[in-house]
């Protein structure tokens, strides 16, 4: 497993994402010396560069096509007709590329031959991957100690992630009497002896432990744990696994305890004084570079409905505090009169015909990089709510205020891992995926968000 922004990945998905790089480096190489009757181009920098250039651009399409996202491309019908989308995309990317930089241009035969070695090769690699993944092929195998709800989410995520890498050897259940749902049961050992379990688990050639027990005092296998951990298996507590497993913590099922003493939290001048920097350069080049966009939509909004352009509300920010916060009105006039405050729902019909486009796509956020410009806000963070919801969900969701320790964002881990939200529910899910965004806060992680952000709003996903 590898280790990356606090949360573990396959070794063998980055490889899959670095093979892939080369089948692609490698059809258009391949392409270059069928074409070329000469051997001089194998010492041609220049045309490595280009070829790079494709591989770069043709696995970013893939990426933004969900094509790395194996929950979703996992079947060969959906893996072509994404391949299909992502190789459209990269022909107009390098085009507009190809214009602006004339001395990348590739000859166009190598280029079309090269589209048909990687609609074989990849539709190939994948079907291959893809079987591997079913089968489980290198999957590290675990034991779980402990039949709590807690217990039972790590099992249900494991087995409903096609790529997350782990098996689940063995369940130790807390005691003979607990329930294990059957879909749970169904591909665990189950073993209630906690004397030899140690052993057990190295004939199954488990390399992790995880704790998730329900009641630690007295019941609690030192000895044995004690012996894992000598006999190199690495111990983790569930609430830790689970974080690493999924991006994201569980408030409901987390002890106090667990938060005070678990890594994270790091909070410095330095780190403080980068992301304000981060805020200032890309606010002000997005407000800039926008500038087109946002005129447009100011005339669009009020040449089609009643009302001022610009929406203010009220929102609860860093330490409680409250503020303005401005947006693009895309709902009518005084939209809240007759309801009071709601969040929104589908097919709202407060919301205008401009405003259904610019809610889609994110436009009517865009007035809040002034407010990230001025220190209100950050790009990156939890998402601003009014108090008048976050009063009554903090009586409902607990560390719900611990979202007040940062600035709120404009985008956040939250937004780009989970779809718009409109009950308590949604709420508590939201806040599983901040207070990880919180814990392990960094700026290589702001960047991260900042990409699949882009993500998100090129093909409007989880706005109403």
């Amino acid at each position: 497993m590898l280790r990356v922004l606090k949360q573990y990945f396959p070794i063998r998905n980055i490889l899959f994402f670095l093979s892939e790089g080369l089948f692609i480096f490698g059809s258009v190489f391949l392409s270059a010396l069928l074409l070329t009757n000469s051997a001089s181009f194998l010492f041609d920098l220049i045309l490595f560069l280009k070829i790079f250039l494709i591989t770069v651009i043709c696995q970013i399409c893939l990426y933004y096509n969900d094509l790395y996202d194996f929950e979703i491309a996992s079947s060969i019908p959906e893996v072509s007709i994404r391949l299909l989308q992502a190789l459209g995309v990269t022909s107009i990317a390098l085009a507009i590329i190809y214009f602006f930089l004339p001395v990348a241009i590739i000859d166009q035969k190598v280029f079309i031959l090269s589209v048909l070695f990687l609609l074989v090769f990849i539709i190939g690699w994948r079907i291959g991957y893809i079987w591997i993944l079913n089968k489980g092929f290198f999957n590290e195998s675990i034991i779980i100690l402990g039949s709590t709800p807690l217990a039972f989410d790590i099992i249900n995520t494991i087995n409903n992630t096609i790529d997350c890498g782990y098996n689940v050897a063995l369940l130790i259940p807390d005691s003979d009497k607990d329930d294990i749902d059957e879909a749970i049961a169904a591909k665990p050992t189950i073993d209630c002896n906690r004397e030899s379990f140690c052993s057990i688990a190295l004939g199954m050639g488990a390399k992790k432990v995880v704790v998730a027990l329900k009641e630690k005092r007295g019941a609690f296998p030192t000895k044995e744990l004690l012996n894992c951990r000598t006999e190199g298996l690495e111990v983790l507590e569930g609430s830790t696994f689970y974080e690493m497993l999924t991006g994201k913590l569980l408030v409901t099922k987390i002890n106090p305890s667990w938060l005070i003493f678990s890594e994270g939290f790091k909070k410095t001048r330095l780190k403080t004084f980068v992301k304000r920097v981060e805020d200032i350069i890309i606010s002000s080049i997005m407000l800039i570079l926008l500038s087109p966009l946002l005129l447009l939509t100011t005339i669009l909004i009020k040449l089609t409905s009643k009302g001022p352009v610009f929406f203010s509300q009220d929102r609860v920010g860093q330490n409680q505090k409250e503020y303005m916060m401005h947006k693009f009105r895309s709902m009518i006039e005084d939209a809240e009169k007759q309801t009071g405050p709601v969040w929104a729902q589908t097919d709202d019909n407060r919301i205008t015909r401009v405003g259904k486009i610019i809610r889609k796509f994110r436009i009517d956020e865009l007035p809040q990089l002034w407010d990230v410009l001025m220190g209100k806000m950050s790009m990156v963070g939890p998402r601003p709510e009014r108090k008048y919801f976050t009063d009554e969900l903090e009586k409902q969701i607990p560390y719900y205020t611990e979202r007040f320790k940062v600035k709120p964002g404009l985008t956040g881990w939250a937004q780009v891992s989970y779809d718009y939200g409109a009950t308590v529910e949604d709420a508590i899910e939201k806040l599983n995926y901040d207070l990880f965004y919180i814990k392990n806060l960094s700026i290589t992680m702001d960047l991260v968000i900042i990409i699949r952000t882009v993500k998100t709003v090129l093909f409007g996903r989880g706005a109403r």
